[in-house]
């Protein structure tokens, strides 16, 4: 059985990994398919059929509560109380993938239940473009280093399967604070920031995911600091007091950096 656990957290990770990469095609997609034109065809945030929408709800309405499942979801099981109870029903080493895969599903079902709205906010053209262009890449590509600044396969939960299959003892959840997180505590919600507002053309429907997915980074962060601190304590009290949330700004030193 251990051996089929590692390979569904593999098969889990697969498609964490064709959800995000879809994820920037949904919202970057009217500026990326002008370089792959194939891509085009696929549903963004601003064009593409409507499936398993919410019925009778103004398409404003229906987008913000898509969001709010993806909210609560991503919220709730996390959570040490929620995580108890998955542990009664999937093993240990199975729980953070069944929370990886739940993320998928639930970003699967906005990306086909979005109803786009498509009226320009702003239009951006020329170098201007090209500039938040290459700032949205940024921000993806800062997603993605900061999960490895971290332990990637522990994230998504493919190290815990991993050391189950060869017999070995769970990672300990040492408190650490590698490159970028010396000077932000959260640079993944900084890339995802980047991300859901750097574009050249801001539609309706674009601000409004972007807005409310940004105000839940910021609930959301409330509720994970609440729980470091409950785990690490003073030190993650200094971390917070020396290092900004998300940009990195302001900042002091910690102690051990100081020479």
């Amino acid at each position: 059985m251990k051996l089929i656990y590692f390979f569904i957290s593999i098969l889990i990770y697969l498609l964490f990994w064709c959800v995000f990469s879809y994820l920037l095609v949904f919202l970057g997609g009217p500026f990326i398919s002008s370089y792959l034109p194939i891509l085009s065809l696929l549903k963004t945030v601003d064009s593409g059929p409507v499936l398993l929408a919410l019925p009778a709800i103004p398409a404003a309405v229906a987008n913000a509560l898509l969001i709010l499942a993806f909210g609560v979801q991503h919220s709730v099981m996390a959570r040490s109380g929620f995580k108890d109870v998955i542990a009664r029903v999937v093993p240990d080493c199975l729980e953070r993938s069944v929370y990886v895969l739940a993320t998928c599903l639930v970003l699967i079902w906005v990306y086909l239940a979005w109803q786009p709205m498509p009226a320009a906010i702003w239009a951006i053209t020329g170098w201007g473009a090209r500039l938040l262009e290459i700032t949205f890449l940024s921000g993806a590509g800062l997603v993605l280093w900061s999960t490895f600044m971290i332990s990637h396969s522990q994230l998504f939960g493919v190290r815990q399967t991993w050391n189950s299959l060869l017999e070995r003892p769970a990672d300990g959840e040492a408190f650490i604070t590698p490159s970028l997180y010396k000077f932000s505590r959260h640079p993944m919600y900084l890339g995802m920031l980047i991300v859901f507002w750097a574009t050249p053309v801001m539609t309706t429907g674009h601000f409004v995911a972007s807005a409310l997915f940004s105000i839940y980074i910021f609930i959301g962060i409330g509720y994970e600091e609440r729980d470091l601190l409950a785990k690490f304590g003073d030190a993650y009290r200094e971390y917070i007091d020396h290092v900004p949330q998300i940009f990195p700004i302001g900042g002091k030193k910690l102690p051990h950096q100081e020479k």
